[in-house]
């Protein structure tokens, strides 16, 4: 599918009442983006001329993406925008390939409220805490292996991939050795363009009967571990139903790994753009927590998702958007809108930037991000230890050459050669 900002023949939007609101085309999403590491530019005109685009979608449905700050946060965390909609038969759908139901990404509260609590009580800042030794080990285990080696090496292969992967393997109780499979299931759960329906729903289904495989065996043997602690909410409290286990766990195991995958890599380079910062810091790890609020508001994770769709006809930015519409918060958008992040140009990474700590990248109300401190303790881990080992540290590569994965929720650089 071209990505690329197009019209579709309608040339105007229409409101609630059904009267044209503008003269503006349908556009083509997701947007395109001219190199690996920019956002596209089309958000900076729609934040100035029209906050709330009306878009074709990749299923073909028709939807709006929001992209102004304010509003953003608005639909992340309005009970009028709905993800448990997104199941009906009859909503518009983000690609192809209809979502999960049961999930934290498919349900509103009190259904969310009760899955969610039954995770964040296993998923506590002492649990992170706990697991700071052992993500240090594991990164020091592999900066030894890729010290070893003659650069350049691709550090997306030897780091930002296995490490996050490592993590949540270790966190819910899943074998690393089938990380492999994981990976490939991952991808189908994040696709909007990359896979067909059919592809998808094979790949969640291998997935599915993967994770109720390891259920039957953590009953049989009990482990200490985030899987553990949901096999007993299920048998034990009742808590949880088989189906809602198993998607729980699928849950965790894609969204627990993929973003941070990504985020690893598009860090690091946006580091080594910055030699500058990067001496600081290197100088300064004291620094490095903030650094890392301003790396995760400069470097979106994606487009495309979660949807929600409108429980009814709701104003946003000035449109009224008509009830049972689809609905994107453009998050890499909000994240540079000037009106919240003044000072230096707000595409630009300042890593002393005041207002950086106020980013949506782990988004904002019921659906914040259960994963946000294991995901900082990783960053915060691998990219100190990363400049301290690596003091000569520089791309192998000029920055033109390199790619974003594509059609994808989740994009993340499909290589980077580094050396030192």
């Amino acid at each position: 599918m071209d990505t690329t900002e197009t019209t579709d023949t309608t040339d105007t939007t229409e409101t609630a009442q059904g009267g044209p609101e503008t003269d503006q085309p349908i556009l083509s999403y997701p947007f395109h983006r001219p190199s690996a590491v920019e956002v596209p530019p089309v958000y900076e005109e729609l934040r100035d001329k029209s906050p709330v685009a009306h878009v074709r979608l990749p299923s073909g449905d028709e939807g709006y993406v929001v992209t102004r700050y304010d509003d953003v946060r608005t639909v992340l965390a309005d009970a009028r925008f709905s993800r448990a909609a997104t199941i009906s038969p009859d909503a518009p759908q983000l690609t192809g390939t209809p979502p999960v139901p049961g999930s934290l990404f498919t349900t509103d509260a009190p259904e969310h409220t009760r899955l969610r609590r039954l995770v964040s009580r296993e998923f506590t800042a002492r649990r992170v805490q706990n697991m700071r030794p052992r993500i240090q080990e594991l990164t020091d285990g592999l900066l030894d292996e890729m010290e070893k080696l003659q650069g350049p090496v691709d550090l997306n292969a030897a780091l930002a991939f296995p490490l996050p992967v490592m993590v949540i393997c270790e966190l819910l109780g899943v074998p690393f050795e089938d990380r492999d499979r994981f990976r490939e299931w991952s991808d189908a759960f994040v696709s909007l363009t990359a896979h067909t329906a059919e592809e998808t729903a094979a790949q969640r289904q291998q997935m599915i009967e993967y994770l109720a495989a390891l259920v039957a065996r953590k009953r049989e043997e009990p482990t200490d571990d985030l899987m553990g602690a949901l096999v007993a909410a299920h048998d034990e409290e009742g808590s949880l139903n088989e189906y809602e286990l198993i998607v729980m766990a699928a849950t965790i195991l894609v969204a627990g790994h993929e973003t941070t995958v990504s985020m690893i890599g598009k860090m690091v380079l946006t580091l080594l753009r910055h030699p500058e910062h990067m001496a600081a810091l290197r100088e300064h790890p004291e620094m490095m927590d903030h650094a890392i609020e301003e790396l995760l508001r400069v470097n979106p994770i994606g487009d495309g998702g979660p949807l929600r769709i409108t429980l009814e006809d709701v104003e946003v930015g000035g449109t009224v958007i008509p009830k049972g519409s689809a609905v994107l918060a453009a998050v890499c958008s909000a994240n540079q809108d000037p009106a919240r992040f003044p000072g230096a140009q707000a595409n630009e990474f300042d890593p002393a930037r005041p207002e950086a700590v106020h980013h949506v990248a782990f988004g904002h109300g019921p659906h914040f991000c259960l994963g946000a401190a294991l995901a900082r303790a990783e960053l915060q881990i691998v990219l100190t230890s990363l400049l301290d080992r690596f003091p000569g540290l520089r791309l192998a590569e000029d920055v033109e050459s390199l790619e974003l994965t594509t059609g994808m929720m989740v994009h993340g650089l499909t290589r980077l050669p580094v050396t030192w």
